[in-house]
C-alpha cells in the first residue's frame, strides 16, 4: 500500500524545491541582465564621447587618413578593444592588432550603419571568451562615413555571476534542507490524525464502539473526527434502542401469552366449570390473540420495510368514504375512553391514488397514539382538507405532547420516547415509510403538556402511481 505520508512529503518537497529553483533562475537572469546593462551603458558613454570627438576634430579628413595619422586618438582613450570599420564592413583599425580578412556583418555594426547605437553579445572568432560589442556611427558633415566599435570581455561579469550563482545555490540548499524538515512536519501533522482515525475505525470494526477520537484542529480533519465521534454515538444509540426494542417486544409478547396460557390451563384442568367463566376465559384468549396478531403483523411490516419488500396496491380513494369509515371504527373506542373524537372532512375533495389498507393503517396508528396520550375528557380530531395542491390529513390531540428534543427522533426506528405507553417504537417509523412510498410527507408539531398535531401530506391523483415495490 502506498503511503499518503510519503506522497505528501514528496509533493511538498517538489513544490518547495521547484519554487526555489525557479526563483534562483529568475534572480540570476535579473542579475546578469543588470550587469550587462550597466556594462552596455558604460560602453555607450565611452563610444559616444569618442564619436563626438571624431566628429568635432577629424571630420575634415577621410576615415583612412584619420586612422593612419591619429590612431592614438581612438584607442588610447579606452581600455577596451577598439575597432574602426568602413561602410563596406572592412576593419580599418583594431587596437589589439588582429587582422580581419572578411568583412564585418555583426548585428551591432549593421545597426550603427543606420545611424543608431548597436550592441551585441557573443563570441568572436579570435577568442573563446564571451564579449560585448557596442557600435556607433562616425560622421563627417552629418554623413555617416564609418563605424567605431568598442569590444569588452565579459570575463569579470561572468565571474561575478558565478559568485552570485554559488551564493544563491547555497541559499537554495539551506532552504531545501529547511523544506525537508517543514515537509516532514506538515505531512505528519496531516497524516497522524488520519492514522489515529484509521486505528479507531479498526477498533469499531471489532465491535468496540466506545471510541472517542481526538480533534486536533478546526479544519476538515477536525470535522472528520467530530463526524466519526457522532457516528460512534449514533451506533451506540441505535444498539441501545435495538436492545430496548427486543426487551419491549419480549415483554409485550409475554403479557398476552401469559394470559392465554393461564386461561387455557384453567379451562383445560378445571372440572365442572360454568358457562360464564368459560365465556370469560375464551373472551380473554380471543382478545389477547388479536393483540398478538396485531403485534406480529406490525413486526412483519417492519421486517418488510427494512428488507425493502413492502408492496403497495394503489387504487383511487374517496376521502369522504374514508373519513366515514374511520369515524365509525374509532368512535366506540372514543366513547369507551371518554374522549371527544371528531372527524372533519372538507367537501368535494378529489380522489387520491393510495393503498387503502396501508392508508387506514397509518391513520389508525396515528389515532391510536393520540388516544393513548390524551387524558379522559380530552379531544382528538381528524381533519381532512386540501392545501397547496396537496391532500392533508391532520391528527390533532390535547394530550401530553412531545418535547422539542424528542420531536426529531420520534420517527426513528425503535425509538420509544420517555413515555411508558409506547409499545415497540416502530409504529410511527412504519407510518413515515408508508407515506414516503406514496410520495408524501409526515410532519409533527407538538407542545409539551398542550398537545400534538401530525400532518400527512399526499399528492393529488398521480396517474403514474401503480403497484410498486420498495427499491424498484
Amino acid at each position: 500500500m502506498k503511503s499518503i505520508k510519503k506522497r505528501l512529503f514528496k509533493n511538498f518537497l517538489f513544490i518547495i524545491i521547484s519554487t526555489v529553483l525557479i526563483l534562483e533562475v529568475i534572480l540570476i537572469t535579473f542579475v546578469r541582465s543588470y550587469y550587462c546593462s550597466n556594462m552596455e551603458e558604460f560602453l555607450k558613454g565611452q563610444i559616444k564621447t569618442s564619436a563626438d570627438f571624431y566628429n568635432k576634430y577629424f571630420s575634415n579628413s577621410s576615415l583612412e587618413e584619420n586612422v593612419l595619422n591619429n590612431v592614438d586618438a581612438f584607442w588610447k582613450q579606452s581600455k577596451t578593444q577598439v575597432q574602426i570599420i568602413d561602410l563596406d564592413g572592412k576593419v580599418i583599425m583594431d587596437s589589439i592588432g588582429y587582422i580581419h580578412t572578411t568583412p564585418l556583418n555583426s548585428p551591432d555594426y549593421m545597426k550603427a550603419k543606420k545611424g543608431d547605437f548597436g550592441s551585441w553579445t557573443g563570441k568572436v572568432t579570435y577568442d573563446n571568451k564571451s564579449v560585448m560589442a557596442v557600435s556607433y556611427p562616425l560622421k563627417s558633415n552629418d554623413e555617416i562615413v564609418g563605424v567605431i566599435r568598442f569590444i569588452s570581455s565579459l570575463n569579470k561579469v561572468n565571474k561575478q555571476l558565478l559568485l552570485v550563482f554559488i551564493s544563491f545555490s547555497l541559499v537554495g540548499l539551506v532552504v531545501s534542507c529547511i523544506s525537508v524538515i517543514v515537509s516532514l512536519f506538515l505531512s505528519r501533522s496531516i497524516i497522524s490524525p488520519i492514522e489515529e482515525l484509521t486505528n479507531d475505525a479498526e477498533k469499531i470494526a471489532k465491535g468496540d464502539f466506545n471510541i472517542k477520537s481526538r480533534k486536533y484542529s478546526e479544519d476538515e480533519i477536525g470535522e472528520l473526527a467530530e463526524t466519526f465521534n457522532y457516528m460512534c454515538e449514533e451506533i451506540l444509540n441505535r444498539d441501545r434502542l435495538k436492545n430496548d426494542f427486543i426487551s419491549s417486544v419480549s415483554h409485550e409478547l409475554r403479557t398476552p401469552l401469559t394470559a392465554i396460557k393461564g386461561w387455557a390451563n384453567i379451562l383445560n384442568t378445571t372440572e365442572g366449570i360454568d358457562k360464564e367463566t368459560t365465556k370469560e376465559g375464551l373472551g380473554v384468549i380471543e382478545k389477547e390473540s388479536d393483540r398478538l396478531t396485531y403485534m406480529v403483523e406490525e413486526l412483519l411490516d417492519f421486517s418488510k420495510f427494512v428488507s425493502g419488500r413492502i408492496t403497495l396496491r394503489i387504487e383511487s380513494l374517496s376521502l369522504e368514504e374514508f373519513a366515514y369509515y374511520i369515524d365509525s371504527f374509532m368512535s366506540p373506542r372514543a366513547i369507551r375512553d371518554k374522549i371527544n373524537f371528531k372527524v372533519n372532512c372538507e367537501k368535494d375533495l378529489p380522489l387520491i391514488n393510495v393503498d387503502k389498507d396501508r392508508m387506514k393503517q397509518v391513520v389508525m396508528n396515528l389515532l391510536d397514539n393520540a388516544f393513548k396520550f390524551t387524558e379522559k375528557n380530552g379531544e382528538v380530531q381528524l381533519n381532512i382538507f386540501m392545501q397547496n395542491k396537496e391532500i392533508v390529513l391532520s391528527v390533532k390531540d390535547t394530550g401530553m405532547g412531545i418535547s422539542k428534543e424528542e420531536i426529531p427522533r420520534v420517527k426513528e426506528k425503535f425509538y420509544k420516547g420517555k413515555s411508558s405507553k409506547s409499545q415497540n417504537g416502530i409504529g410511527l417509523s412504519i407510518c413515515d415509510e408508508i407515506i414516503k412510498l406514496h410520495g408524501g410527507t409526515l410532519e409533527i408539531e407538538s407542545v409539551l403538556n398542550e398537545g400534538t398535531t401530525i400532518y400527512v401530506r399526499l399528492p393529488v391523483m398521480k396517474s403514474s402511481y401503480k403497484n410498486k415495490e420498495l427499491g424498484e
